[in-house]
């Protein structure tokens, strides 16, 4: 029979050890988690940890103690101070690894590309001497390219490296393709900026008013993840949309001021 016994839990050792899940002593528990035993009675103290079941005058910690002390280490690791992790499980409830995950969710990169690494020798090759200098230091300011120190440049999307190569192969010089690049940055800037407060006002915040309800978690993840591939394809069919009209408005004007030309000019 277990008896309360303020910050521990004295539990029959023979009854306790035939249906306990993994069990872990102070040590092992250090071991298992890369903690020193004196943090794990630091964070015990502070009341970060929820107390051992003791047997036989040993205190003995289960899974929920090792899933506690890893949250503890990533949300340090987020720049929590100590103070603000136990004011985090207290104000939540205690789904502080859902609030982890979430960051999870909107930290992961949109595209699914592996950056690749080049050197500035590369990059001429590439894009000819204009690849160099000046523009290559524009490539840096727009996030294009990243220096990595020793003429090495690494793309976080090189997709986007072989479509400028595209443009600059049709005709299109370097420095004009750059130019538009910037200016896509900034309206993609704003589009983002827009669907994530989209988000935050109809989604996240009357979640949060609600005391982060815990049935609504699995609604709320899938809502997030489900933002990028939604924001995407709403821009792609703008974009369409849009893109259309403009070749149609330009090139429509072309077409009209040749004609006029041939009939000025029949011979």
């Amino acid at each position: 029979m277990a008896t309360d016994s303020g910050r521990l839990r004295v539990v029959d050792g023979e009854d306790s050890a035939a249906t306990a899940p993994q069990q872990l002593t102070i040590d092992e528990l250090g071991r298992e988690t890369g903690m020193t035993v004196r943090t794990i009675r630091s964070h015990q103290a502070r009341e970060l940890l929820p107390p051992p079941e003791v047997r036989d005058r040993v205190g003995y910690y289960g899974p929920e103690h090792v899933a506690r002390l890893k949250l503890i280490q990533e949300l340090q690791a987020e720049g929590f101070n100590l103070r603000g992790i136990k004011r985090l499980l207290a104000a939540t409830g205690g789904p502080a690894q859902q609030l982890l995950d979430v960051g999870e969710a909107v930290r992961a990169p949109f595209a699914a590309e592996v950056p690749q690494v080049f050197t500035g020798k590369e990059l001429v090759e590439r894009f000819g001497a204009d690849g160099s200098g000046k523009l290559l230091a524009q490539a840096e300011r727009l996030g294009t390219l990243v220096p990595l120190g020793g003429d090495r440049y690494e793309a976080p999307v090189p997709s986007l490296l072989d479509v400028a190569e595209e443009v600059v192969s049709n005709g299109v010089s370097l420095d004009a393709a750059l130019a538009v690049t910037a200016k896509v940055s900034e309206r993609c800037e704003s589009i983002g900026r827009a669907f994530v407060d989209l988000y935050l006002d109809e989604v996240w915040k009357p979640f949060v008013e609600a005391g982060y309800p815990e049935e609504r978690w699995p609604e709320v993840m899938r809502s997030i993840e489900g933002l990028r591939p939604v924001a995407a394809q709403v821009v792609s069919a703008a974009f369409g949309l849009t893109m259309t009209s403009a070749v149609d408005t330009a090139f429509g004007k072309e077409v009209a001021r040749m004609t006029k030309a041939k009939v000025k000019d029949p011979g």
